[in-house]
C-alpha cells in the first residue's frame, strides 16, 4: 500500500509559475513509476506528466510539453511538477499517482494509487 499527499496548489494569474509536490509513504517509492494527472470541472481526468522509476524517462501531454517539468527524488520519496506559463486552461484538480510497475505510461489505468488532489486555479 502507498499513501500520496499533494501540496503546492493555489490561485495564480495567467503566465505565472507554480510547483506541485507529492510526498509518498508506505512502500518502496523508488521502484515504481509516478505521474501527475488533472481533472477540470465537467471534464474527464487527463494525464499531465509521468516519470519512470529511475527518473530517466518522462512523458508529457501535448498541452503541457515545454511548459511543465516532472521530476522525482527517490531518496526523499517526493515527486514534483514545475509548471510555467500557466493559462486558465490549466485550471484543474491535480493528483499524483503511483504506478504498479517501474514503467511510466500516460494511462491512468496503470496507476492504482492516488492522492487526494490539490486545486490549481489560473485566472486570466
Amino acid at each position: 500500500q502507498v499513501q500520496l499527499v499533494e501540496s503546492g496548489g493555489g490561485l495564480v494569474q495567467s503566465g505565472a509559475s507554480l510547483t506541485l509536490s507529492c510526498t509518498a509513504s508506505g512502500r518502496t517509492f523508488g521502484a515504481y513509476a509516478m505521474g501527475w494527472f488533472r481533472q477540470a470541472p465537467g471534464e474527464e481526468r487527463e494525464s499531465v506528466a509521468t516519470i519512470s522509476w529511475s527518473g530517466r524517462n518522462t512523458y508529457y501531454a501535448d498541452s503541457v510539453e515545454g511548459r511543465f517539468t516532472i521530476s522525482r527524488d527517490n531518496a526523499k520519496k517526493t515527486m514534483s511538477l514545475q509548471m510555467n506559463s500557466l493559462t486558465p486552461e490549466d485550471t484543474a484538480v491535480y493528483s499524483c499517482a503511483a504506478a504498479s510497475s517501474g514503467r511510466a505510461t500516460l494511462s491512468s489505468y496503470d496507476y492504482p494509487y492516488w492522492g487526494q488532489g490539490t486545486q490549481v486555479t489560473v485566472s486570466s
